[in-house]
């Protein structure tokens, strides 16, 4: 007849809880309710996402030739996406831009440009007295006026003031301008301004920003029309050569904006006696973009000037100030036509700061002088064009009048037409030709294309990737502790380990002593009591 023991057993609490949990790694729970979730594992993300053919080549199923094929798909669908991708974004690095014009429509007034000249010659040699001869040696090259030279330990000259120099021995307007007329109007040497450059002692016709003249019309007669006298018997004869020696005959003019200082030795165009030079202007307003797309210099917004001596900012002001940074390094003093207020550099040191400033300054963005085209500039286009004056006629009638002979007047007179060409304006902007809008929408129509995503099924792949490392990371801290025994409503508990070893010890108890019922052995000494015994079933 079998026996059967059985033996009831519970387990404690911290034994069951691991069960639980690990039947509870089967299923993403999202409910906090229930303690922490676990990961969905890839083949149910697959099967959920909406990026196309990754549910068919990781979804749950039996894995086959079917599943191979869509798996070979998806991936030469997303190589071909990136490969775009990645030549979608090197186009959008390089910054391409673009320039557009569009011709503005006429006004009805427009501003006229400021109109700076120079005499080519910069001393008048009548001027110019043994002390200046004296002091400017180095720039003009003259021997001494008198007979006996210049005597230094018998003469004591004053200190040189080079502003005073080029005030008395300059060309005077007054003197060289003979006839001005502005858009009908009668001007006079009262409407020009007195600036300093290079060439020394020049004029700017219409300086003022606050009071620009304006122009009616376009055309000849609608502009500024004058006559010079370019004095050439004033000008220095030449004993030797320097480096300012000039052999020209005329005048130098540059046409720029108000907010511009003339930079008329680099800038400025010549034109000669005996023609009459005619220059139709075309304002255009360029529009430069700032970095990343090109290199402009973006204005500061401060109310403080951006250059010292300076209203605005501009190339030319710009090279200006290095120019006088260059000087001041150098000769610890500056020279007329730069601002500020430092010395102004003596005669005999000239010609060696001024070499020294163009050979020291350099161009472009390596250059120890880097000036950045302003964002918004205001430049005038020219066409240039010229007759003969006088003719026959004419000659005799303009001997007369300025007292002059027929030959003078051919060998000095200039007259000098500016004008606008018409009223109207062109506008020359930069244009960002690949903005980040045409970037997103080129990436969106190729991820449409290839693999059927968006930037949802982006944000998809990132939360699975993000739920998955979080739930390693948590597993990683938080390891299972070692159960401890505890009591539970007055019945013992007993951990997996005590279960085994107390069953194995019953099992020997009850093998000394005979189970009621059975005849006891000849070496039981004992009975086993009835408490002691629940139905045996044996182990195996």
């Amino acid at each position: 007849m079998p026996i059967e023991i059985v033996c009831k057993i519970k387990f404690a609490e911290e034994d069951a809880k691991p069960k639980e949990k690990e039947a509870g790694d089967e299923q993403s729970l999202l409910g906090a309710a229930r303690g922490a979730a676990a990961p969905r594992d890839l083949a149910t993300f697959a099967s959920t996402s909406t990026l196309h053919g990754l549910g068919r080549a990781c979804g749950p199923g039996p894995h086959g030739l079917r599943r191979t094929l869509w798996a070979l798909a998806l991936l030469t669908s997303l190589a071909a996406f990136l490969y775009q991708a990645a030549g979608l974004a090197r186009g959008y690095l390089t910054r391409p831009h673009l320039v557009a014009m569009d011709p503005a429509a006429p006004a009805p007034v427009a501003g006229f440009p400021a109109v700076t000249l120079c005499n080519i010659n910069r001393f008048r040699h009548s001027a110019l007295s043994d002390a200046d001869i004296f002091h400017l040696a180095n720039l003009t090259g003259l021997p001494p006026k008198d007979r006996d030279g210049h005597r230094a330990a018998g003469l004591r000259y004053p200190e040189p003031d080079m502003v005073d120099i080029l005030n008395r021995t300059g060309h005077q307007l007054a003197d060289m301008l003979k006839s001005c007329n502005f858009s009908g109007h009668h001007c006079s040497a009262s409407n020009f301004s007195v600036v300093y450059t290079r060439y020394g002692k020049c004029y700017t016709f219409n300086a003022d920003p606050q009071s620009s003249l304006p122009s009616r019309a376009g055309g000849m007669g609608s502009g500024l029309e004058i006559m010079l006298d370019i004095q050439q018997e004033e000008y220095l004869p030449i004993w030797r050569e320097t480096n300012e020696t000039s052999f020209e005959a005329g005048i130098r003019v540059q046409i720029h904006s108000q907010e511009e200082p003339p930079y008329i030795h680099q800038l400025g165009f010549g034109v000669s006696p005996g023609f009459q030079t005619f220059v139709s202007c075309q304002e255009q307003r360029l529009t430069y973009l700032p970095q990343p797309w090109g290199n402009c210099r973006a204005e500061s917004g401060l109310r403080e000037p951006e250059l010292q001596g300076y209203s605005a900012y501009s190339v030319s002001a710009c090279r200006l100030r290095c120019e006088k940074e260059a000087v001041l390094q150098r000769c610890h003093c500056r020279m007329v036509h730069m601002p500020g207020n430092e010395t102004i550099c003596p005669p005999n040191i000239y010609i060696e700061c001024a070499d020294h400033t163009l050979d020291s300054l350099g161009g472009g963005a390596e250059g120890p002088c880097f000036c950045p085209t302003p964002c918004n500039l205001t430049r005038y286009g020219k066409e240039i064009s010229m007759v003969r004056i006088p003719n026959r006629g004419s000659a005799r009638y303009l001997a007369r009048k300025y007292n002059r002979n027929e030959t003078y007047i051919r060998e000095n007179f200039l007259v000098l037409d500016v004008f606008f060409e018409a009223l109207t304006s062109e506008a020359m902007e930069q244009r960002a030709a690949y903005g980040l809008s045409a970037l997103l929408g080129d990436l969106g129509g190729q991820m449409g294309l290839f693999i059927g995503a968006s930037i949802l099924t982006l944000l998809e792949i990132l939360d699975y990737i993000y739920e998955v490392s979080w739930d390693r990371l948590k597993r990683v801290w938080r390891r299972p502790k070692t159960p401890l025994r505890t009591s539970t409503g007055g019945i013992s508990t007993l951990g997996l380990q005590e279960l085994k070893e107390q069953v194995r010890a019953s099992s020997a108890e009850c093998s000394r002593c005979p189970l009621p019922g059975l005849k006891a052995s000849a070496t039981s000494e004992l009975a086993c009591p009835s408490s002691s015994w629940v139905p045996w079933k044996p182990l195996p």
